[in-house]
């Protein structure tokens, strides 16, 4: 299995080294040409989704990328890269658009307003979660369905091979969310 990592900007180096604890091959997405590389599945990590959308347009990898998800590639979006997903966006256009939610961008406020807490995440029982500048789902619809909950807004949900995270499960010890993933592929 090959994962491919988008590593424009964010939080990506930390997912690798959780498919490094995972003993998974993976590579970083930096360029158009890095797509003509096989790769199973992608992570798109957390960071500034804004500035991610814009090199994604600028370096002409959003429409190629959007192709792949959209034709079935295994996807998992933390953070910024739920908003990347996402059909509906608050305050802000979408981006690849593949993903049935709507999503309410820095929901839970500035650098400051940042935790730590633990909920039930579908299936994998209760896992470690952490939010930092985080949105937050404001509706699931179509076939997307919830995964998650935290002080009655949702953090966490899946469509097909798309799997959504609000909060930064790469900067836990916790594999659960990545092996979750992986297994989808």
């Amino acid at each position: 299995m090959e994962i491919g990592v988008l590593a424009l900007q964010g939080a990506f180096a930390e997912h690798e080294k959780m498919l490094d604890k995972l003993s998974v091959n993976h590579f970083e997405i930096r360029s158009k040409k890095d797509l003509d590389r096989h790769f199973d599945g992608l992570i798109l990590p957390g960071g500034e989704s804004t500035v991610m959308k814009r090199l994604l347009l600028d370096l002409e990898m959003l429409a190629p990328i959007r192709d792949r998800i959209a034709s079935g590639l295994p996807v998992f979006g933390t953070c910024a890269g739920l908003i990347l997903l996402a059909k509906e966006v608050e305050q802000d256009g979408h981006c690849f658009a593949t993903m049935d939610i709507s999503v309410k961008r820095n929901a839970y406020g500035r650098q400051l307003g940042s935790f730590n807490t633990e909920e039930i995440c579908g299936d994998l029982g209760r896992v470690p979660m952490t939010f930092i500048r985080a949105p937050y789902i404001t509706e699931v619809y179509g076939k997307a369905e919830t995964l998650a909950i935290v002080d009655g807004r949702i953090v966490a949900a899946r469509q097909g091979k798309q799997l959504v995270t609000a909060f930064h499960p790469e900067l836990t010890e916790d594999t659960g969310l990545h092996r979750y993933f992986l297994d989808s592929i």
